[in-house]
């Protein structure tokens, strides 16, 4: 979590950020200053606090600290708060949460927090960001060469014993990731019918470790994984195909027996804070739409060049000034 505990500080990291937005060309602090205060005027108003939530996977960090960075150079406050998604959206209500940039779906915590579900209101789903989300079960490439029945379901069991590990006993080992993802692994498993334990990697990184392991040393794996991701541009994984996803096929989460579907990845924010529509930051999350390949370079900048999120988040916003500019509008 990153925190901003002094104003000097904070007045300091917004004139940085609105220099590299003012970009090259012999400009001064005072004309950085001048472009800052006519971005946040143009937006209708003062820049105050934005609190950031920080899911755990390196694709979510990228969009937060691109946000988060480029309303820095409004002027805006913003704390970065290191989150699990239903920890997140619980503090729309404390005041603790103003924005989670990147949902993948979560009906069950709209129908808690989002008024027109049915929920207390502290929730407001502002709009898609660009990305969209793609689930599924994933190969390595090299087995999918090697046996390309193995990406129809229906001949998994026949493979059940190669996937087999110290953890998964008699059984082959399925590989999901953090549990507290949407996933319905462990129910599309028994509703199937397949000789599969899940094993919980614990998250992104322990997941995306194994997934290169298993193609550079040719061993079985099979798992959970998504899109966007950079991992795919390095090893193409291939996806094994399940019943298709039908409207309905997942809201008994013990029945689910189908694929994962397509999302269109969502913004949701504080009410209160999002209803303060003079303030330039609320306006910028509005706005902030992205594609899977601008999040996916940013990605790549913090998990592989082991970058710093805002120092990747600023990289980008240099060579992207139009696409931020759009979104201070």
């Amino acid at each position: 979590m990153v925190k901003i505990n002094k104003a000097w500080k904070a007045m300091a990291t917004a004139a940085v950020a609105a220099l590299a937005l003012a970009g090259c060309g012999g400009g001064s602090v005072s004309d950085a200053t001048s472009q800052n205060a006519s971005a946040a005027g143009s937006a209708g108003g003062k820049c105050g606090t934005m609190n950031m939530a920080v899911n755990p996977w390196v694709s979510y960090q990228a969009s937060a600290y691109v946000v988060g960075e480029a309303a820095k150079a409004l002027g805006c406050t913003v704390n970065y708060k290191d989150l699990k998604e239903d920890v997140s959206w619980q503090g729309f209500g404390t005041g603790e949460v103003d924005v989670v940039i990147e949902d993948w779906g979560h009906p069950d915590l709209e129908k808690k927090f989002v008024k027109d579900k049915g929920g207390d209101g502290s929730a407001t789903m502002a709009g898609p960001n660009g990305n969209k989300g793609i689930i599924h079960w994933y190969v390595p490439p090299w087995l999918a060469a090697a046996h390309p029945d193995i990406l129809d379901y229906n001949n998994l069991n026949k493979y059940a014993a190669d996937f087999k590990t110290s953890e998964s006993g008699d059984m082959g080992q399925f590989l999901g990731s953090d549990p507290s993802y949407v996933q319905f692994d462990e129910a599309i498993v028994k509703n199937l019918g397949l000789n599969f334990k899940v094993v919980f990697s614990g998250g992104e990184a322990a997941s995306l470790e194994a997934f290169k392991k298993a193609e550079a040393e040719k061993k079985f794996l099979i798992g959970y994984f998504w899109e966007p991701q950079y991992l795919f541009a390095d090893v193409p994984l291939k996806a094994v195909k399940l019943p298709p996803y039908t409207e309905g096929c997942q809201d008994d989460p013990a029945k689910v027996a189908c694929d994962y579907p397509d999302t269109v990845l969502q913004k949701v924010v504080s009410t209160k804070w999002f209803a303060n529509t003079s303030d330039p930051g609320v306006a910028m999350v509005k706005n902030f739409e992205w594609s899977n390949e601008d999040q996916n370079m940013v990605a790549k900048y913090i998990a592989v060049d082991k970058m710093d999120p805002a120092a990747a988040a600023k990289k980008w916003i240099d060579d992207n000034k139009d696409k931020v500019a759009a979104w201070s509008k």
